[in-house]
């Protein structure tokens, strides 16, 4: 296995962290600005903030399986350089409106359902790259690397992120978010050489749209653990990306204090992320999915709520069970899905795993007006149970390992 140093010598590692690092910056404050601007709106209310970012990942999950197939044919480098300064562009109209003090509502939904069509590409072409960069021997390594400088990234954000809204308002807040998609578009624009568009592909879309499909479902493990996240990421959709800011404003001291919750989440992801460039479990698949009861103590710590730092050391444990997660699960991906494939089958992987998010974030708010936020968390938590247990029942799931064979 290579070391920390040997990765980042390698040509373009360097410049690739770099560019995560600056486009996670803006992607630690544009929740909490996003969240906290729509709430201070005159129109604004749970209901619109649950239906704006359920139309990001309503839009993401419809392209992101032809995005696969995008990336693939066309070229992973070229498409996440693309579609992170057409993002940027596009999220500056938003700003534009923000700074007015009056967003209307078609204006949210347009602007944030491109930015999902957008993520639709980026997200498959993105977590294609790395192959293209480190040899195998590396792969765990340099997706830790990686995490590592976007989460120090999601921190500097999210810290940030509550002293600029206070300070200057959520439109210049967003305003940084938008640039730094630009910045790191521009820069990602330039490893276009590494992943060239396919030679002689004279397939259809359709055609390596359902050959892609026919290598995602044949591998077990991973169509159970997306089943099992798509349940797991929508309560924590619904409990972190709704419910919180409504809990920090009605117990804590609103902006500010959601920012130290996910700062402290961002810390975690840190965490993780030095964690997971020294662990090697046997079972990584079996470890992972035990960890992922951290996120049923984050939201039962929220419910009724337990004291700000109660909330963020459970947000930063659930953290560093996230950015394990990252670092392993696409590890796994690296290591055994065949290397002209990775995009397609990535793309079915975030497609499933994040289906049923939309509803989650559309539904909180309404649902917590009806039955209590507190009622309603119990709930996520006991579907959270479920989510996670019910996949340890399988073979291929408690036992895959990184020393099987490899497909690449």
């Amino acid at each position: 296995m290579m070391s920390v140093t040997q990765v980042l010598a390698q040509p373009q590692a360097k410049k690739f962290f770099v560019a995560r690092f600056i486009s996670n910056y803006g992607n630690g404050m544009s929740p909490i600005a996003l969240a906290f601007g729509i709430l201070a709106l005159p129109n604004g209310s749970a209901t619109l903030l649950g239906l704006t970012l359920g139309i990001t990942s309503a839009m993401f999950i419809l392209m992101v399986p032809f995005g696969g197939v995008i990336a693939d044919k066309y070229g992973r480098a070229k498409m996440v350089g693309l579609t992170d300064t057409l993002a940027g562009l596009i999220l500056f109209i938003q700003v534009f409106y923000f700074a007015s003090g009056d967003v209307p509502v078609a204006v949210l939904l347009i602007v944030n359902g491109c930015y999902g069509i957008l993520s639709g590409i980026f997200w498959p072409a993105f977590t294609g790259i790395m192959p293209s960069i480190v040899p195998e021997s590396g792969l765990q390594k340099a997706n830790a690397i990686n995490s590592l400088a976007a989460n120090a990234g999601l921190i500097l954000g999210a810290a940030s992120a509550g002293i600029l809204i206070d300070t200057y308002g959520a439109a210049i807040t967003l305003g940084i978010d938008a640039t730094s998609f630009v910045i790191a578009g521009v820069l990602v624009s330039t490893l276009s050489h590494l992943t060239p568009p396919m030679e002689n592909n004279t397939n259809t879309m359709m055609k390596d749209f359902v050959d892609g499909w026919r290598v995602f479902k044949s591998f077990n493990w991973i169509v159970i653990i997306v089943v099992s996240f798509s349940f797991i990421i929508m309560c924590w959709a619904a409990a972190e990306n709704v419910l919180g800011p409504l809990i920090a404003l009605e117990h804590f001291n609103g902006a500010k204090s959601w920012s130290i919750v996910i700062t402290a989440e961002s810390a975690g992801l840190v965490v993780g992320a030095l964690l997971a460039i020294k662990i090697k479990p046997k079972y990584p698949i079996r470890f992972l999915q035990i960890s992922s009861f951290t996120l049923c103590f984050y939201m039962f710590a929220l419910a009724k709520p337990q004291s700000l730092l109660v909330v963020s050391i459970c947000a930063f444990f659930f953290g560093i069970t996230l950015d394990l997660w990252g670092t392993l699960w696409y590890t796994a991906l690296h290591r055994k899905v065949p290397r002209d494939a990775l995009s397609r089958v990535s793309s079915f992987d975030a497609m499933g795993a994040l289906v049923f998010k939309p509803i989650g974030l559309a539904i909180a708010a309404p649902i917590s007006l009806v039955i209590g936020i507190d009622n309603l968390i119990y709930i996520l938590i006991v579907i959270s149970v479920l989510a996670i247990s019910l996949p340890l029942l399988s073979a291929d799931v408690r036992n895959m390992s990184y020393e099987d064979s490899s497909n690449n």
